[in-house]
């Protein structure tokens, strides 16, 4: 199959948090024979070994504008929500839509022959009108997906600091299929007008994601951007035992508030440091949002990027992570009754229990959680197998 994605954007510097994702999907869907082309919606191109890629035909506004957006009404829970939404809503009929509908109408014609235009969490009211439109002109199949599930929907919107509502306005019927991160939300997505709505997970690449011979310089890592809507458990798992336990706690990322008690905070970790940071600790935390905890199978990247790198892995309680991993063969899920000292001595003190679970963890994702699967799931979706 031809696609053509539309895609949030491909560079890391952004801090997206589905960037990787993108990287990992697309470069899958090249290598079991898919040939992919590529438009950035935010930032420039780049050109790869596993797609080709189109110019962003309104770089220099959308940066300026990611910029000065960030700059004014900084991340922080409901404030100046209401004014942001509605510049950017502005902004989106005036001048984007436009400009996006002349660029897209132009790469169909030039490349021809394309099966599928598939937009990558793209604001969906920026671009309402344009998949039907693309569908009635060129005969494509047009699919969605959304990796911000369940957050990106009204009502969290502000808390989680996004720039403005993506649904607002938005047309979730021209969509001929529409792909999520969250089981639990699908039903939610149908009432809006979503047809064809598909759980397609978070996965990891396992040859980017591999273990590596790391000193372990650290007892338990934990890595995040932001610490809304989990700032209980980032309390109950770092903030409380780090000030018991004579044991060295390290948080890597950006935009806590939240009081981290004795753990060390590195600041943000690149991604190409990524696998070094987490291979040199003897646990890793996975401490996920409640938004994502509460909704039944809300996948978030972490579990499997931890799991792919044979890492020890610690989670918050997460309705519907056994469906991806069982415990504690394979993780260790906690619960409001467990005592985390206890758990964490126990863990820290027996690395054969350590390196059994890495190990377990590994398999599990080479078996059943590779972009290289969520690829081939993808495709047979599209071609209603």
């Amino acid at each position: 199959m031809k696609f053509i994605a539309v895609v949030s954007t491909i560079n890391l510097k952004y801090r997206l948090g589905c960037t990787p994702a993108w990287w990992q999907l697309l470069k899958s869907l090249h290598e079991i024979g898919n040939e992919v082309v590529i438009v950035p919606y935010l930032g420039g191109p780049c050109e790869t070994l596993w797609w080709r890629a189109y110019p962003n035909p309104w770089r220099m506004p959308g940066e300026l504008y990611y910029a000065l957006s960030r700059k004014a009404f900084p991340k922080r829970e409901g404030r100046d929500h209401r004014l942001r939404e509605r510049m950017a809503f502005a902004i989106t009929r005036a001048a984007t839509l436009p400009v996006w509908r002349k660029h897209l109408r132009n790469i169909m014609t030039a490349e021809r022959g394309v099966d599928v235009l598939m937009f990558f969490n793209v604001p969906l009211n920026q671009i309402a009108g344009i998949p039907t439109e693309m569908k009635r002109l060129f005969g494509v199949t047009t699919a969605f997906y959304d990796g911000d599930m369940p957050t990106i929907l009204p009502g969290f919107v502000a808390e989680r600091g996004f720039m403005f509502d993506y649904y607002q306005n938005a047309h979730l019927d021209e969509y001929d299929f529409y792909f999520v991160n969250s089981e639990g939300i699908v039903g939610d997505l149908q009432k809006r007008g979503a047809r064809n709505v598909k759980p397609l997970h978070y996965a990891a690449d396992p040859q980017l994601f591999q273990p590596v011979d790391a000193e372990k310089k650290w007892d338990l890592a934990f890595f995040g951007y932001g610490d809304q809507r989990r700032k209980k458990w980032i309390t109950r798992m770092i903030t409380e035992p780090s000030r018991t336990m004579t044991k060295r706690f390290v948080v890597g990322g950006t935009g806590f508030s939240v009081d981290l008690g004795e753990a060390e905070q590195c600041g943000d970790v690149p991604m190409s440091q990524f696998r070094h940071f987490c291979c040199s600790s003897k646990i890793n935390l996975n401490i996920t949002r409640d938004t994502h905890t509460d909704v039944y199978a809300s996948s978030t990247a972490r579990p499997f990027e931890l799991a792919a790198m044979a890492c020890c892995v610690v989670s918050c309680p997460y309705n519907g992570l056994e469906k991806w991993f069982s415990p504690p063969r394979e993780i260790v899920i906690v619960s409001e009754e467990d005592d985390l000292v206890e758990t964490y001595e126990m863990l820290i003190s027996d690395s054969d229990t350590r390196e059994r679970m890495g190990a377990a963890a590994r398999k599990r994702v080479l078996r059943d959680h590779t972009y290289e699967a969520r690829a081939r799931e993808l495709v047979c979706y599209l071609k209603g197998r």
